[in-house]
């Protein structure tokens, strides 16, 4: 019996996630947390990947969580 081995997503995707979602913007997470919105959006990706949900509709310039996301925050 093979056993699937279970990795705990980044602290620092966690983070950004954590900061993205409470400001529904990458820009002002990247601010916060002294980083680019670049770094905030491929880690974002990567938890999503991981997760294999979708935690943030994008639409042009506006951010907000799914119902996945809403989940995952608490």
């Amino acid at each position: 019996m093979t056993r699937q081995r279970y990795r705990i997503p980044s602290t620092s995707a966690l983070v950004a996630f954590e900061s993205a979602a409470r400001h529904c913007n990458f820009s002002h997470a990247a601010q916060e947390l002294y980083t680019s919105q670049s770094a905030i959006s491929r880690h974002v990706a990567g938890l999503e990947s991981r997760l294999e949900v979708r935690l943030f509709e994008r639409q042009k310039q506006k951010l907000s969580l799914t119902e996945q996301g809403n989940t995952f925050t608490g």
